[in-house]
């Protein structure tokens, strides 16, 4: 009783009282096993790559350890600081996104990849201020949303504005999956926060024009193309098509790890979008539904953080950077089975790529740093 007593504390904003406690330990091994089999899956499909371009086979899996050291800290940091002092960063976070979102498109340090021009390079380090902007958005709407949930509020407007030209910045990349993303998760943390539904079905029927110019303009082949891969296998739909064999190579166990051929010289992006149709093929479709599984649990755990969380901030960037997570690996592995039209988004924790898998950890030691706080629940003792 004196360790819940020392523990406990009164939140005036919600009213409850709430106890800290240790952080959530299923989340910590969930992200746990992502990382490894990450690192190994980076290992296995980035080899053949670095091989051809005539780097040290280990130069892809270095690198990404290099960032998992550095967003283990950085989770390590975030764990320990009181998730409420970020309420008042959250615009500001957003306001430096959007200039480095600038500097990708009208500066020599912008870096154009495959036809996308979404990378930052100062000297050897690169990386996407695209990724960036999701915990940014997840925390500035927590912010604005936990105060006020009225999405007419004038004092957001301005905020608004920002986060326009924002979407605007990243679809000129092209990166219309980020944008679905962060226009998705706004929507569910402004339902969560008690938004009104016919809010959200207005500002969609609204959304509707952009969605078909979208799909008219750059992303109408990429659609046809999803439809019916055949019609040009040699270049737009390579890529499709050699993910899906790699799903059928591997079958029900996997061909066994290190032993995919589709990574050696088929699959391009082997070792970044489209891992998953390695691990497929190495794995088979127990180790695809374990990593399904594995981000099922992790999403079950940050709703469940959320749910006890003692104050609606913390509820928002829990439910936020939950969602946040779990529907961009439901896109990545939808892409690379062939369920959704190929779009450029790395699969978290797994993919190569130092800014997701940062960002990723970044986020995730938030998560649990909400997940100390909870509501206290308090035993009937009547009823013994």
């Amino acid at each position: 009783m004196s360790y819940q007593r020392s523990n406990s504390f009164h939140d005036r904003e919600s009213g409850n009282n709430y106890i800290i406690s240790q952080p959530d330990n299923t989340l910590v091994t969930v992200v746990i096993f992502l990382v490894v089999i990450g690192i190994m899956a980076i290992f296995s499909a980035g080899s053949p790559r670095a091989i051809a371009n005539g780097d040290n086979p280990l130069i892809f899996t270095f690198k990404q350890f290099v960032w998992l050291v550095a967003g283990i800290g950085a989770a390590c940091f975030f764990s320990r600081y009181d998730y409420r002092n970020l309420k008042k960063w959250g615009i500001l976070v957003c306001f430096i996104v959007l200039i480095l979102l600038l500097m990708v498109q009208f500066s020599p340090f912008g870096l154009m990849v495959n036809e996308a021009k979404r990378w930052l390079a100062f000297g050897p380090l690169q990386f996407q201020p695209s990724e960036l902007a999701k915990p940014a958005v997840v925390l500035a709407f927590a912010g604005l949303f936990s105060t006020n949930v009225d999405i007419l509020d004038n004092k957001k407007f301005p905020f608004y504005i920002l986060f326009a030209i924002m979407l605007v910045l990243i679809l000129k990349q092209p990166n219309l999956s980020m944008v679905i993303l962060l226009c998705t998760a706004s929507v569910v943390m402004y339902f969560v926060a008690g938004g009104q539904v016919k809010n959200i079905i207005a500002a969609f029927v609204c959304s509707i024009p952009i969605l078909a110019f979208t799909i008219l303009g750059y992303q109408k082949q990429r659609i046809l193309v999803w439809l019916d891969p055949q019609k040009d296998p040699h270049n737009a739909g390579y890529n499709i098509i050699q993910s899906l064999v790699a799903f059928a190579g591997g079958g029900f166990f996997g061909v066994g790890f290190g032993n995919s051929k589709q990574k050696l010289s088929w699959l391009p992006e082997g070792h970044t979008d489209f891992i998953f149709a390695v691990i497929a093929e190495e794995f088979g479709f127990l180790g695809c539904f374990f990593i399904v599984c594995l981000f099922a649990m992790f999403a079950y755990r940050g709703f469940i953080v959320a749910k006890r969380c003692p104050d609606m901030f913390g509820k928002l960037l829990a439910v936020g950077i939950t969602f946040s997570i779990c529907f961009q690996a439901l896109m990545n592995i939808s892409v690379a089975s062939s369920l959704l039209p190929a779009t450029g988004i790395p699969l978290p924790f797994i993919s190569y790529g130092g800014s997701s898998l940062f960002v990723s950890l970044c986020m995730f030691g938030v998560l649990l740093n909400i997940s100390k706080k909870r509501v206290q629940r308090i035993k009937n003792y009547a009823s013994y």
